[in-house]
């Protein structure tokens, strides 16, 4: 659907054999909520699924794609014709191109880029690529294979400007991006779950940051936190909020691109499971995003009820009680260690994505 259409489609019928002749009122057709909230923000989708991708993109209200650890580990396991095409097309890449490097590191990198190969393909914006989570902790093994990574994407024709290289909000991970963006490589810094993060990200120039209010929440909830909230309460809502309005107030142009939902009011109804996305679709504008999988999008789609805009950024800047923080690695380190929920998340989050790359890794190993 065109742009202009995507907040109404218009109808009007003629009535016949009425004196004088008059217009019934139109007939208007309420936007879905997944319309609505794209005229209000860049939205992604947070899929390894290309049918999916492609699905939605050729709706037109899908700018982006995400993928992660777990979405290529799938794909290099998964035994479809398609994905094991791409596993096959990596190892015979990092074979004839290793010069030295271990080929299996540099397969799993390029079978990451395979899978972004053809996902430029179908989304006019940015792809994100995972720099390999095992790197986390170590700054410059993530800038290499960041480089590898780019280079690779500008080998086949696609502009380093089109790709999000994705780095854990480590303190490493974030030194990183600091040495990427100075090279023209926009980062993502990834697995965002407190307030320390999301400025040192900023701090550090990094074009986009991903925190997951969802499993903020779950932290809380499982920590002598209610188990349910409204909307706007959800701790997870709280700390990307507050991520926002300090960007405003404080001129960073680092974009929040929140992922990682869930329902805020628990899941009586189906409706609450996006709950975190209405609390927070009236934060951005359409210079920021939101990162989605395709069940909300879906739910999304099926619904006409009103996405309201809750905060414009002069209104956000206004609501910003923190002064600007500069953070080195001790502070930040300090910061991190006094917020339980986000340190906890991090070390969560690393390690499941370690366990999808265990598993990808073992089975590139058998192929090679």
């Amino acid at each position: 659907m065109a742009p202009l259409l995507r907040c109404l489609v218009i109808t009007t019928t003629v009535l016949a054999l009425q004196a004088p002749r008059t217009l019934r009122p139109k007939t208007l057709r309420q936007a879905t909520q997944l319309e609505q909230l794209a005229e209000q923000t860049v939205l992604s989708i947070d899929t390894g699924d290309l049918n999916i991708i492609e699905q939605y993109a050729k709706g037109g209200l899908i700018s982006d794609a995400t993928t992660n650890p777990l979405f290529v580990a799938q794909a290099g396991t998964s035994g479809d014709a398609r994905y094991v095409a791409f596993v096959d097309k990596a190892i015979a890449y990092a074979k004839a191109n290793s010069g030295g490097d271990d080929v299996v590191s540099l397969a799993m990198d390029r079978l990451a880029v395979e899978l972004g190969l053809e996902i430029v393909k179908l989304v006019p914006g940015y792809v994100s690529t995972e720099v390999d989570i095992r790197a986390s902790f170590d700054t410059e093994e993530s800038v290499r294979r960041a480089r590898r990574i780019i280079a690779m994407y500008e080998a086949e024709g696609v502009d380093r400007s089109r790709v999000l290289v994705k780095l854990a909000g480590t303190w490493e991970g974030i030194e990183a991006a600091r040495i990427l963006e100075r090279d023209g490589i926009t980062c993502n810094i990834t697995l965002i779950f407190g307030f320390a993060q999301g400025v040192a990200a900023a701090q550090a120039g990094a074009r986009l940051i991903s925190p997951f209010p969802g499993r903020v929440k779950d932290w809380h909830a499982a920590n002598g936190g209610a188990p349910t909230y409204e909307p706007d309460e959800d701790p997870g809502v709280v700390v990307v909020r507050r991520i926002y309005e300090y960007y405003k107030k404080h001129g960073h142009g680092t974009i929040c691109m929140p992922a990682s939902w869930r329902p805020s009011r628990g899941t009586s109804d189906p409706s609450y499971a996006v709950d975190e996305i209405l609390a927070l679709a009236g934060t951005y504008l359409c210079t920021d995003r939101m990162t989605i999988p395709p069940p909300l999008l879906e739910l999304l789609a099926s619904s006409d009820e009103p996405v309201p805009r809750k905060l414009e950024p002069a209104r956000a800047a206004a609501a910003c009680a923190d002064a600007e923080l500069v953070y080195d690695e001790s502070s930040f380190r300090l910061a991190m260690n006094a917020d339980l929920a986000a340190t906890t998340k991090l070390a969560e989050g690393i390690n499941a994505f370690i366990g999808e790359t265990a598993k990808l890794q073992a089975a590139i190993e058998a192929k090679v």
